[in-house]
């Protein structure tokens, strides 16, 4: 089984009338009691998440029979869904809304991102902005676009390679950590800029748009990776977890470093990470 163009923009269509019809008219109206912690106070869920999921895993189960769906708040209540995504025959991995920090704090940057993996390998990403209602589609060797509710479309290109000096950076160092933490603190100053949006989906898109260089990521859970992952690399990307190994939807651990080439990893792997390098 191979997902088609048609089917991407079906995702695309599941994704943005959830959008239109379960996050937005939600978004600047959550309560603070509403807001639930989950593994940190830096991680958080509200109504709009869990209906955002639902809704969406529904849809993906009619559309696909038989898939695994496997959900960023149904896995927080039950992680065995994790196990099956090295074996099935079609996965969907889900985070209904990403940068849910910047939601609850009535900021318009947090988007729905959906990948789709067979037999463990990411065949397909989709990352939705609710706000500006586009969608960034990636089909694994058919590259990389977005796509707007218009129908306008342009492809996706990562920004060319750059000295260290001029490389603008995504980091973010609070799950890093200690001894790491202290390193990648300390050698930020070797870089052009560096910032962090606390939304992994608008970062990949920055990244794939060619608006920054570089993306650094210690905690990988697949909802917050895998769709970006594939939109980078079919952008022209390079990636690699920190020790150089591929990235794999299947790997919690291991960090990962997503650079325009393979050169510029390198560069990158070794200002960012080697202590005094």
């Amino acid at each position: 089984m191979k997902l088609s163009h048609a089917d991407a923009l079906n995702i695309g269509n599941i994704l943005a009338e959830v959008g239109r019809t379960e996050i937005m008219p939600r978004f600047r109206r959550i309560r603070e009691i509403e807001v639930r912690t989950k593994t940190s106070a830096f991680d958080v869920v509200t109504e709009a998440d869990e209906i955002a999921e639902q809704v969406i895993s529904a849809a993906l189960s009619r559309a696909f029979p038989g898939a695994v769906i496997i959900g960023e708040e149904g896995t927080a209540r039950d992680p065995a869904g994790l196990d099956q995504i090295g074996t099935a025959e079609l996965a969907f991995i889900i985070d209904p809304i990403d940068g849910t920090r910047n939601f609850t704090s009535s900021l318009p940057l947090f988007g729905t991102m959906v990948a789709a993996t067979m037999r463990g390998e990411i065949v397909f990403g989709a990352i939705h902005d609710p706000v500006c209602n586009d969608t960034a589609y990636a089909l694994r060797g058919a590259g990389a676009w977005i796509e707007a509710a218009d129908g306008k479309r342009f492809d996706l290109k990562v920004a060319p390679a750059a000295p260290i000096k001029q490389m603008d950076a995504v980091i973010g160092v609070n799950f890093i950590p200690e001894p790491l933490r202290a390193v990648v603190a300390g050698n930020l100053s070797k870089l052009g800029m560096s910032s962090w949006l606390r939304c992994a989906a608008h970062e990949y898109r920055m990244a794939a748009s060619g608006h920054c260089h570089l993306l650094f990521y210690n905690k990988l859970m697949p909802w917050d990776h895998a769709a970006g992952w594939l939109l980078h690399r079919e952008a022209g990307g390079y990636s690699a977890h920190f020790d150089g190994s591929p990235y794999k939807p299947v790997n919690l651990t291991g960090g990962l470093l997503c650079a325009p080439d393979e050169e510029s990893w390198h560069a990158a792997k070794q200002a960012i990470l080697t202590l005094g390098g």
